[in-house]
C-alpha cells in the first residue's frame, strides 16, 4: 500500500511542476497572440485579404482558447472539495474539447467566406498584405517554440499547441498569396489557401476532439489495454485467482486509474495480496490509483440473476470488446 501512495504522490510532484511551468508557458503565448491579433484583422481590413483575416479570426480563437487553458492549469492547482472530489484535473480536458469546437466553427466560416471570394474576387493589396503576414509568422514561431519545451501528454497543452500551429500556417499562407499576387497580380489564391489552412486545421482539431472526448467518456487510455493488465495481474500476484468488473479511466489524459474486484484464494491475507496488486499496478502499468475489492468465494454485485461464472465468461468474452 505504502509504495502505491509513494508512485502516487511522485506523479502528483511531476505533475504539479509541468503544470507550473506549461502554465506560464500558456500565457506568454496567449499576451503575443492577442496582441498580434488585433494588428492582424486592422491589416487584413486595410488590404482586403481574407488569408489575413482568416488567419486574425484564427488567433482571437486562439487568444481565447490560450486564456482558457491558462485558467484550466489555474484551476487544476486547487485542491478536491467535498462536492468535486477529483478535483479540477478535468477542467484542462473540458478545454482541450471546447477548443476543438471552437477550430472547427472558424475553420467551417473561413470556408464559407472563400466560396463567396472565389465566386466574385475583391482586390487585394499585397505589398502591405505581405508585412503584416511575416510578422504575424514571427510572432507565431515565438509562441510555438514556447509552447513546445511544455508537457506534449497534456490535453490541455497539445490544444494549446494545436491553436498555434494553426496560427503559424495560417500566416505562412499568407505570405505565399501576397507573393504570388505581386508577382501575378492573380487574387484567387487567396481564398484558395486560406481554405488549404482551414482542412489542415479541422483534422488536427478532429484528433484533439476525439482524444478529448475519449478521456471524457472514461475510455481505457489508448496505452493501455484493460483486459491485459487483468491476465497479467491474475498470473504475477500469488494469491490471485481471478480479476474482474476492471474499470481503467484516466482523469486528465496522463494520470491513470482503476477499479477492480479481485477473486483471491481462501487463506491469503488480503491485505498483503491488495498491496502486491496496487504495486504491480503503479510499477508495471502506469495505474497510480488503483481501488481494489478483496473478494472470498461470491462476488458481492452478483445477484440472482447474475452469477459469478456469467461475469466470468462475459469477462473473457463481450467484456473484452467492450473495453477496446
Amino acid at each position: 500500500m505504502a509504495h502505491a501512495h509513494g508512485s502516487q504522490g511522485h506523479d502528483h510532484a511531476a505533475g504539479h511542476v509541468h503544470g507550473a511551468t506549461d502554465k506560464k508557458r500558456v500565457l506568454i503565448a496567449g499576451c503575443l497572440t492577442a496582441g498580434f491579433m488585433v494588428a492582424e484583422a486592422l491589416g487584413g481590413l486595410f488590404t482586403g485579404s481574407l488569408a489575413l483575416l482568416a488567419d486574425a479570426g484564427h488567433m482571437l480563437a486562439d487568444a481565447v482558447a490560450l486564456g482558457l487553458a491558462w485558467y484550466a492549469f489555474h484551476l487544476a492547482d486547487r485542491p478536491a472539495t467535498g462536492r468535486l472530489t477529483y478535483g479540477f484535473g478535468r477542467v484542462k480536458t473540458l478545454v482541450a474539447y471546447t477548443n476543438g469546437i471552437a477550430i472547427f466553427v472558424i475553420a467551417l466560416w473561413i470556408v464559407y467566406e472563400a466560396w463567396g471570394r472565389l465566386e466574385a474576387p475583391a482586390p487585394v493589396l499585397a505589398g502591405p498584405m505581405l508585412v503584416v503576414a511575416s510578422l504575424g509568422l514571427l510572432v507565431n514561431i515565438g509562441s510555438f517554440l514556447v509552447l513546445n519545451g511544455g508537457d506534449r501528454e497534456s490535453l490541455n497543452m497539445r490544444g494549446a499547441i494545436l491553436h498555434v500551429l494553426g496560427d503559424l500556417l495560417g500566416s505562412a499562407a499568407a505570405i505565399v498569396a501576397a507573393l504570388v499576387i505581386l508577382a501575378t497580380g492573380w487574387t484567387p489564391i487567396d481564398p484558395i489557401l486560406s481554405v488549404f489552412v482551414s482542412l489542415l486545421i479541422l483534422s488536427t482539431a478532429w484528433k484533439l476532439m476525439r482524444a478529448a472526448a475519449h478521456v471524457l467518456l472514461e475510455g481505457v487510455p489508448p496505452n493501455l489495454d484493460r483486459d491485459l493488465i487483468a491476465r497479467d495481474v491474475e498470473a504475477s500476484v500469488p494469491g490471485v485467482r481471478e480479476i474482474h468488473h476492471m474499470h481503467i479511466w484516466s482523469l486528465d489524459g496522463t494520470s491513470n486509474m482503476t477499479t477492480l474486484h479481485a477473486c483471491l484464494d481462501d487463506g491469503v491475507d488480503a491485505h498483503e495480496v491488495v498491496s502486491a496488486i496496487k504495486k504491480r499496478l503503479a510499477s508495471t502499468h502506469g495505474i497510480s490509483h488503483a481501488t481494489v475489492e478483496p473478494e472470498f468465494g461470491q462476488c458481492a454485485d452478483d445477484g440472482d440473476d447474475h452469477d459469478h461464472e456469467h461475469d466470468a465468461a462475459s469477462h473473457h468474452g463481450h467484456f473484452h470488446q467492450a473495453g477496446r
